[in-house]
C-alpha cells in the first residue's frame, strides 16, 4: 500500500499520464472519447486537399496532445515541488535526532512522507545533502546579508551588521521549511553525528572562502596577495564558533540566545584583539 501512496503522490506531483506513457492534458482540458476509443466527433481531426491534419486536434499524432502549460499549473507545479521538498527535509531530521544519522535510511524517509526512493534522489544526491539542506539556507542568507551591507562598513563591520542582520530575518526563512527548535536541534546533531563532521568543516571552510573572496571584492583588493581578507573572516568565524559551542553547552536553546551569545561575542573580538592582556608585574617589555 505505501508503494501505492508513493505512486500516486508522484503522479500529483508530475501530472497524470496516458496509458502510452503520455502526459496528459494540464487543467481545464477535456477529452471526449467514442464508445470504441476513438475521438468524438468535435474532436476528430479532419485532412485538407493536402493531406494537412486540421481542427482542434491538429497537433495530435497518434492519441498525443500536446497542451501548452499555463502560469497558473506550473506555478501550482513548482509549489507542490517545493512542498515536497520541505516535508522531506523535516521527515529527514526528525529521524537523524530520534534515532541517530547513520541509523535512518533513504527509504525510511520517503516512507515518513509516502513518496518512492526515487522522488528522495530527484531533490537530494545523498542522505547528508538532506541533513544539510536548512544550513545551506543559513549560508546563503548569511552571504546575501553581507552582499548588501553599505560600502562605507569597513571588513569587520560589515561582517559583525550581517550576522546580526540575518539573524533578524532568518528565523522566517527557516520558519518557511521546518519549525525553528527543529532546526536549532539538527544543529546539534551535526555537531555531535562523527559522520557529518568532516561534512561541516569542509562546508565551514568553503563559507569562509566565499566570505574573504566578497571582502575582497568589496575592498578592491586582490586576495591573493593580501592576506587581510582571509585573516579577518578566520577570526570572525572562530568567533561564530565559539559562540554557537557555548549556546550548544548552555540550557537556553532559544534562538535568541544564540543571537545574544553572537553579539556578545563579536562585541569582545575588536577589542579583544586590540588590547595588551598582560597583567602588570607578569613580566614581559
Amino acid at each position: 500500500m505505501g508503494h501505492r501512496y508513493a505512486e500516486l503522490a508522484e503522479a500529483a506531483e508530475n501530472g497524470a499520464r496516458t496509458v502510452d506513457g503520455t502526459r496528459s492534458a494540464d487543467l481545464g482540458h477535456r477529452t471526449s472519447v467514442t464508445g470504441r476509443g476513438e475521438p468524438a466527433e468535435e474532436n476528430r481531426p479532419r485532412r485538407t486537399g493536402r493531406g494537412e491534419v486540421s481542427g482542434r486536434r491538429a497537433e495530435e499524432k497518434r492519441g498525443r496532445v500536446t497542451v501548452e502549460p499555463t502560469a497558473e499549473t506550473t506555478g501550482l507545479r513548482e509549489r507542490k515541488k517545493q512542498l515536497t521538498r520541505h516535508a522531506l527535509v523535516r521527515a529527514a531530521l526528525e529521524l537523524f535526532i530520534a534515532q541517530g544519522y547513520e541509523r535512518t535510511t533513504v527509504d525510511e524517509i520517503a516512507d515518513a512522507v509516502d513518496v518512492s526512493q526515487r522522488t528522495f534522489f530527484r531533490y537530494f544526491a545523498s542522505k547528508e545533502e538532506a541533513a544539510f539542506a536548512v544550513q545551506s539556507l543559513v549560508e546563503s542568507h548569511f552571504l546575501e546579508a553581507v552582499r548588501t551591507r553599505p560600502p562605507q562598513e569597513g571588513p569587520f563591520e560589515a561582517l559583525h551588521n550581517a550576522a546580526l542582520a540575518a539573524w533578524d530575518t532568518l528565523g522566517e526563512a527557516i520558519g518557511e521549511i521546518i519549525p525553528f527548535d527543529l532546526h536549532m536541534r539538527s544543529y546539534l546533531m551535526i555537531e555531535s553525528t562523527p559522520a557529518l563532521i568532516a561534512a561541516h568543516l569542509r562546508r565551514s571552510l568553503d563559507l569562509e572562502e566565499k566570505l574573504a573572496r566578497l571582502i575582497a571584492e568589496r575592498e578592491g583588493l586582490d586576495l591573493e596577495l593580501d592576506p587581510r581578507p582571509r585573516t579577518a573572516v578566520a577570526a570572525f568565524s572562530g568567533v561564530m564558533r565559539a559562540a554557537g559551542r557555548r549556546w550548544g553547552l548552555g540550557e537556553d536553546w532559544s534562538a535568541q540566545s544564540l543571537r545574544n551569545l553572537t553579539a556578545i561575542h563579536l562585541d569582545a573580538l575588536r577589542p579583544a584583539l586590540a588590547q595588551d592582556w598582560r597583567t602588570p608585574g607578569t613580566g614581559g617589555a
